[in-house]
């Protein structure tokens, strides 16, 4: 595991654009795992400046996403699909037809959770992009999620529920379930790289790297892939 300790948020973004713009430009059929959420904002903006440079190019770049919300159509302001677009995928040259994102807007949840693992499994990430939850979580899968988890529903936790809400006219707009991919699916990536930032990240950072495997700390399970870059400001280093 490599730890890349940054000043501020704004290092963080560019050196994490930087792990990411290396591996496109070694394989220009690159996939790569997608987050979203705010921390990846930054390095998303790293990424559309350098495509607009022509550093970069994304036409033959195949994208998957983490997970998505259940019960919210694609249109939604707050939907994944929605993010992804407005923050990167509409700025960039990417073939918009190769981006996938779980759907959470079908009736049939659990057939979705099958396709999108068997997607998973012909498309092997080239790099997952990893946020970090406080209490340890990556993409959906919170604290007492199996290790051998695939792609699955997760009902949002009261935290998260109230986290999420800031981003709604009222919480009673809130999904209260999300479609993720699962640990096994993570941990299936060529590469990993984590981001985080701020204190209130510093116990789940120190958790993921020296903390025990367990499954109480989704993110600990890190400590067993061979190629995983985490890059953290001093904040969410410090305990380090």
């Amino acid at each position: 595991m490599k730890i890349i300790v940054t000043e501020n948020y704004e290092e963080m973004s560019k050196k994490a654009a930087e792990v990411i713009k290396d591996v496109v430009k070694n394989d220009k059929n690159a996939v790569l795992g997608l987050a979203t959420g705010t921390t990846p904002i930054g390095l998303y903006k790293e990424l559309i400046s350098a495509c607009e440079k022509k550093e970069i190019s994304f036409k033959k770049v195949k994208t998957v996403n983490l997970d998505e919300y259940v019960g919210l159509p694609k249109s939604h302001v707050q939907s994944y699909d929605y993010f992804m677009k407005d923050n990167l995928f509409n700025h960039i040259d990417i073939d918009i037809e190769n981006t996938n994102l779980p759907c959470g807007d079908v009736k049939d949840l659990d057939a979705e959770c099958a396709r999108y693992t068997a997607l998973l499994g012909k498309m092997q990430q080239s790099v997952q992009l990893l946020g970090l939850g406080s209490n340890g979580h990556i993409a959906f899968n919170e604290p007492g999620t199996s290790f051998d988890s695939t792609t699955h529903i997760v009902a949002l936790t009261e935290n998260t529920i109230k986290d999420n809400s800031r981003l709604f006219d009222d919480i009673s707009e809130v999904p209260t379930k999300a479609i993720t991919m699962g640990i096994k699916n993570i941990m299936n990536a060529k590469k990993i790289l984590v981001i985080a930032s701020g204190k209130n990240k510093a116990q789940a950072v120190y958790n993921m790297v020296k903390g025990p495997v367990a499954e109480s700390c989704p993110a600990s399970v890190l400590q067993n892939h061979k190629d995983v870059v985490v890059v953290v400001d001093k904040d969410a280093a410090s305990l380090l």
